[in-house]
């Protein structure tokens, strides 16, 4: 058993994570300022600490416990977010990454998770681990991609094992519908409701969906795993879906008739193409992303409606 802290922990996929940690016996503290995450989802038997990363007081009650390994989550989610409170991205996704570091080096911690994104690689065809040539384009890009170099940092200088993940589209139950949510849940409330589904584009840009309990088991896999210091892997489906597809595909499951519109192309979404190229984390993890799209489209579907997100 190990004692673990999760932060961002009352979101879907810390919630979802928590539950997997408590259900093979660790014990585990959730540190999340509920701004995105929900008390609902918090996994019974999880201490919850109610702050932020950039707290150094919420920090230090987060960290009483002497986790063994922090799983950091916690993050300003996402890219229009950040492109209309940048100082608020700088904020969390910057600063919240060297206290949580930082925290952990004087907890003697032995190991620190760091959620990167996929969004650091720009738009790209196939997006591999070894890429060098980044292209972020929006401050949240470009502050995970700052997470990173400061985890590589922590690893280098003061000898903190860390371990980076870039996480494709994640999606399934725990994620509510919001203005700054993923689009299959934003869709989803749309076609529960019987409204058409706006696609911005012209709907054959392409992401690579991953259902939350394949990223899950990707996560714990880099945790447990016998990983170098720094190092950084894919967590993704490698499946690439259009936006149209998806649409459909959404509107099927729910019944919907109201078809899609299209809209214009949101001004900094350059990226046309996504898919997570994941041998890397297949071959020295063991990671295999199990769950179909369509499986994972109908079960986040009815959890939408178990907790009535259509109203």
């Amino acid at each position: 058993m190990s004692r673990c802290l999760v932060t961002g922990g009352a979101g879907a996929i810390g919630s979802n994570l928590t539950a997997a940690l408590i259900a093979r016996g660790d014990s585990v503290t959730i540190l999340d300022d509920l701004s995105s995450g929900h008390r609902s989802l918090v996994p019974v038997g999880a201490r919850l600490v109610v702050g932020s990363v950039t707290d150094d007081a919420s920090l230090e009650d987060a960290f009483v416990e002497k986790p063994e390994r922090v799983f950091h989550l916690a993050a300003l989610f996402a890219n229009q977010n950040s492109v209309e409170h940048p100082d608020r991205d700088l904020n969390v996704n910057g600063l919240g990454v060297v206290k949580v570091l930082e925290h952990a080096r004087r907890a003697a911690v032995t190991k620190v998770l760091y959620t990167s994104s996929s969004c650091v690689y720009g738009n790209k065809a196939v997006m591999r681990e070894t890429d060098i040539d980044f292209k972020p384009d929006t401050p949240y890009a470009i502050t995970k991609l700052l997470g990173e170099q400061y985890c590589r940092f922590w690893s280098d200088f003061h000898k903190l094992d860390t371990v980076m993940v870039r996480l494709f589209n994640t999606y399934g139950p725990g994620e509510h519908p919001g203005r700054y949510r993923n689009v299959i849940p934003n869709f989803m409330k749309l076609a529960m409701g019987g409204e058409p589904l706006p696609i911005t584009g012209s709907g054959e840009e392409t992401r690579d969906f991953n259902f939350v309990s394949d990223t899950v088991a990707g996560l714990v896999l880099a945790m447990d795993g016998a990983t170098t210091p720094a190092d950084v892997f894919n967590l993704a489906s490698g499946r690439e879906t259009t936006i149209k597809a998806l649409a459909e595909a959404i509107n099927e499951i729910s019944g919907n008739r109201a078809g899609l519109t299209f809209q214009p192309r949101r001004g900094w979404d350059h990226v046309l193409t996504r898919r997570g190229e994941t041998s890397k984390a297949e071959r020295q993890l063991g990671y295999r992303p199990a769950v179909s799209l369509w499986e994972g489209l109908a079960r986040t579907h009815a959890w939408l409606e178990s907790v009535g997100a259509s109203a």
